[in-house]
């Protein structure tokens, strides 16, 4: 195959928060792209990595791979899958701008078609939308199952002390092996004057309850 005079830069990105849960690790994203550009015949200028959510903006190294190739350094990108450039609508409609301007010359993703062409733009647009729904649509249907939760008297949050989270059930459970210890901690108090201060003490996640229950109504 003909080799391809454009520079890439390789752009690998995995969140920690649950969007990206089933995505590929960064080290085989890494090892998958440099495969297809040694297939391809791409010339990879240089490599970034970032491990950072993409529905908001402000990820400090896709600014700087997109401040580089303003600046001339590269005219392309390499990346798995478009929804790793972008999940919010400002990073994905400065991609598209740069195709526009000439500043990128084309982009290229084993999991995905494109080119730099009304009909390639078109199907990236779509591409960014999806990505951008997925991500609003999760944090909709995490929310919802929080105020169901909530509605069924049980905790929505991570188990306060002398509790864990049950992944079995989904629900929170007394911790055995530590909440005799906790126990006997708290024992000395009992016999002082439970004032309102300090039952708030003892019981802060009360209120954290409550608090949650008046945002999620």
């Amino acid at each position: 195959m003909s080799m391809n005079n454009n520079k890439y830069f390789l752009y690998a990105r995995k969140s920690t928060d649950v969007e990206d849960k089933q995505v590929l690790s960064i080290e085989a994203q890494i090892t998958e792209l440099r495969a297809f550009a040694k297939q391809e015949g791409l010339h990879i200028a240089e490599e970034f990595i970032e491990k950072q959510s993409a529905k908001i903006t402000g990820r400090p190294i896709f600014n700087k791979m997109i401040s580089r190739i303003e600046h001339g350094d590269a005219n392309a990108i390499l990346a798995w899958h478009p929804d790793r450039l972008a999940r919010n609508s400002v990073d994905g409609g400065k991609i598209i701008y740069l195709l526009d301007g000439g500043g990128l010359s084309d982009l290229k993703f084993p999991q995905f078609w494109c080119e730099n062409t009304s009909q390639g733009k078109f199907m990236l647009n779509i591409a960014f939308g999806q990505s951008k729904y997925y991500v609003d649509s999760l944090a909709e249907n995490t929310k919802r199952g929080l105020r169901q939760k909530v509605r069924r008297g049980e905790y929505p949050c991570l188990a306060p002390i002398r509790y864990i989270n049950d992944v079995r059930t989904k629900t929170v459970v007394v911790d055995k092996k530590r909440a005799s210890l906790f126990g006997a901690i708290r024992y000395p108090f009992k016999k002082r004057q439970a004032t309102p201060s300090r039952q708030n003490y003892f019981y802060p996640f009360q209120s954290v309850l409550l608090r949650t229950l008046s945002l999620w109504r």
